[in-house]
């Protein structure tokens, strides 16, 4: 299979089928044929015209910036706007983004999202930075670069940027001691890699890999690549000793790796001299309450009319403390925003909107359940974790949550009463996964309570464990979501009905991961399913223990994500089943096989409750300047796989009267 760069036509193969079986093979349908598919070459070759960028102009002129034509991959891709009902903009202004966490750096990456290849509107995957790719068999992978592609800097983006982040990153034992990414490996085994010619690369696995192209694709994405005439002068094989020396004194790292390390860091863009591919640059050291992003001049996409996206100048982030930015966001301080936006701001943001000139649109949020409880079957202390991988306690306190009252008092009833699993958008979706053990049932989730062993009571009503202490426990939240603890005090009160004790805890987020990784956190709150709209070509990883990042089983997830070094080993069967399923899915060869594993991963899911999801379908309030266009009135907000705003091409927003730089 053969992927050409999006916005440039493929002949129809209709007509030529309809010949075929009339079994017309004459001389004249060959030249028709070549005809055709000259026709063909040239339009892909064609580029709109090119317009010089005006902020861009003065430096043109002066000689410090080519011109947009030499700036530009010989072959760009081209945006078409008009056909997903956009418009061509104007160049120019500054976007302003408040942020609550120097680590919210990372969100101009996935904001930009220019990826090797790209999930679209319709989350099909298409060629972005590449200009296309082969596929054989699905484990043969052949990537065919942009010629004339360039880094932020002037640089030119070539095979030997792969080539070094393979050889000299990911096989290095320094900076990279556990080997090659998962997604790397089939049954282990790397691929074997391939410089075909300056422009091509090509990776070879002996059995199919579905992971390689979706991880590419990610808001968080797997980078095959890294500038290597930038990283070489931090690594011991190339660097001159001295300078090297020099460097990590300077920096306070304590060898080359970690200075590398430092340097080298693309999804988190916090050193200003690392050239990049997205559309902004960030240009500020951190730490710093305001970062300045600015246009990258390099940047590999255009619209129809031959303007150099993005269209915005320059990218603002402010940090602040997070609960004001709902009131900065509604006194007019942001252009765009929907990070630490929460759906009860809705009422103070719309009648703020008209004095500050913005629009606030309700996108449907994408992520598998809005919050979940995740009780901890890694927990330090044996009892607690025997009670919780039993798979009646989990349906009991699930049956037990009165998510009517929920959604009405914390949605005004507009969310969907569900558990954590995929959406109605998703060709995966059953309504009885999302719907197992959702109902409100105080009677059956007794009645399991007492037959897992937990029927005796102390004066206070509240149960009983084996070893004789109150079945009462808090439930971490990492604290920066107030909807967290309003829900969970509505949680608090159904369970205790039911004789169950918890007591809601906010902590500070490094603490709170760190708890819940050595088990001392018996229970705690996260959002659903990274991505709620998964097809059967989508890794199931969420659904199986693959990372310490899922917080009902972190050992287990760290054991698979560790290849074993570190962790424990899965030991529940339930948990397990999933396990040996996804691996399974990983080695499947068509979406057939794949979609059956879903359906019995979901399945699994559904039953055992591993996770405790409340609502779904949430709405989330996106606020836009009314200067601003090409931003949807309706969207799915989602990490994956939309990279929230990434999907939607922030490149192509532009302002009618420009703001600011």
């Amino acid at each position: 299979m053969t992927v050409a760069a999006a916005g440039f036509p493929h002949p129809p193969a209709g007509p030529f089928s309809r010949m075929r079986e009339k079994g017309v093979y004459a001389a004249g349908f060959v030249v028709l044929l070549l005809l055709f598919l000259l026709m063909g070459a040239g339009a892909r070759a064609e580029t709109p015209a090119l317009q010089e960028t005006p902020s861009l102009a003065a430096a043109v002129a002066a000689g410090e910036l080519p011109p947009v034509a030499d700036r530009l991959p010989k072959v760009p891709r081209v945006i078409d706007l008009a056909a997903t009902g956009r418009t061509v903009g104007r160049h120019g202004g500054t976007l302003r983004l408040l942020m609550g966490d120097q680590r919210d750096i990372r969100y101009m990456t996935i904001y930009g999202y220019a990826r090797l290849v790209v999930f679209n509107t319709r989350t099909e995957l298409e060629p972005d930075i590449l200009e296309s790719y082969d596929e054989t068999d699905g484990r043969i992978f052949t990537l065919h670069l942009r010629p004339g592609h360039k880094w932020s800097d002037g640089q030119p983006f070539t095979a030997e940027d792969f080539r070094y982040w393979w050889e000299d990153v990911a096989n290095n034992n320094r900076l990279s001691p556990g080997g090659p990414p998962q997604a790397m490996l089939m049954y282990g085994k790397p691929p074997k890699f391939e410089v075909l010619d300056p422009l091509t690369v090509r990776y070879t696995w002996d059995d199919p890999n579905p992971v390689f192209l979706p991880a590419l694709a990610g808001a968080q994405p797997l980078y095959i690549f890294m500038p290597a005439h930038y990283l070489k002068q931090f690594h011991i094989k190339y660097a001159d000793q001295a300078a090297l020396a020099a460097a990590i004194k300077r920096e306070r790292v304590r060898d080359w790796g970690a200075l590398h390390e430092r340097m080298s860091r693309q999804y988190r863009p916090e050193n200003p001299a690392l050239p990049t591919l997205e559309p902004w640059v960030n240009t500020t050291e951190s730490p710093s309450e305001l970062y300045v992003f600015k246009r990258n001049p390099y940047f590999h996409r255009i619209d129809e009319a031959g303007h150099q996206l993005p269209y915005i100048d320059t990218v603002t982030m402010t940090l602040s403390t997070p609960s004001l930015i709902p009131a900065k966001v509604g006194s007019g301080e942001a252009d765009l925003q929907a990070r630490y936006l929460r759906f009860d701001n809705y009422t103070f943001l719309k009648e703020a909107a008209k004095r500050n000139d913005y629009t606030i649109r309700l996108w449907k949020r994408a992520e598998g359940a809005y919050l979940t409880l995740r009780p901890n079957l890694n927990a330090a202390d044996p009892v607690w974790r025997k009670v919780f991988r039993d798979v009646r306690v989990r349906r009991a306190l699930s049956l037990a949550i009165n998510r009517s009252d929920i959604n009405r008092v914390v949605f005004f009833g507009l969310a969907t009463e569900a558990g954590n699993s995929v959406l109605p958008e998703s060709s995966l979706y059953r309504p009885r996964f999302a719907k197992a053990y959702t109902n409100y049932d105080p009677e059956e989730a007794n009645r399991l309570l007492d037959q897992a062993g937990l029927d005796k009571r102390d004066s206070d009503g509240v149960r009983l464990l084996p070893d004789g202490r109150r079945m009462a426990f808090t439930v971490a939240a990492a604290g920066d979501n107030p909807d967290e603890t309003d829900m969970l005090e509505l949680v608090a009160d159904d369970w205790l009905k039911i004789g169950v004790k918890i007591f809601p805890r906010s902590t500070q987020r490094d603490l709170f991961r760190r708890k819940i990784a050595l088990g001392e956190t018996l229970m705690s709150v996260w959002q659903g399913h990274d991505n709620g709209i998964p097809g059967p070509d989508t890794e199931p990883d969420d659904l199986a223990p693959t990372s310490p990042m899922q917080f009902q089983w972190p050992k287990w997830g760290l054991y698979v994500e560790s290849n074993g070094r570190e962790g424990r080993p899965v030991d529940d069967p339930a948990a397990q089943q999933l396990l040996t399923l996804y691996r399974d899915w990983r080695h499947s060869k068509t979406t057939a096989e794949r979609r059956a594993i879903w359906e019995k991963m979901l399945a699994i899911s559904a039953e055992q409750v591993f996770t405790i999801g409340i609502v779904s379908e949430t709405a989330q309030p996106v606020v836009v300047s009314n200067r601003l266009h090409n931003v949807p009135e309706k969207g799915l907000y989602s990490f994956e796989p939309g990279a929230f705003f990434g999907m939607y091409q922030p490149d192509t927003f532009w302002f009618e009267q420009p703001a600011g730089g």
